[in-house]
């Protein structure tokens, strides 16, 4: 999912908050644009695709 950027000038005093915007957007909107700032964090952290790490056990069976 790629996010439109948009540019909107506002006073400082009128300027709208983040949070009355989120709270317009369903959840699974959110979830998608959290996962995406997740991503591009990891890319520039860790230069790097995070993912999950598999955890492996050998069990010796009777």
């Amino acid at each position: 999912m790629m996010i439109d950027k948009v540019i909107k000038k506002y006073n400082i005093d009128e300027q709208p908050s983040d949070f009355s915007f989120w709270q317009t957007r369903s959840y699974e909107e959110r979830l998608a644009a959290l996962e995406q700032i997740r991503k591009e964090y990891n890319l520039w952290r860790y230069d790097a695709e995070q993912g999950f790490q598999r955890v492996f056990r050998i069990v010796k069976r009777a």
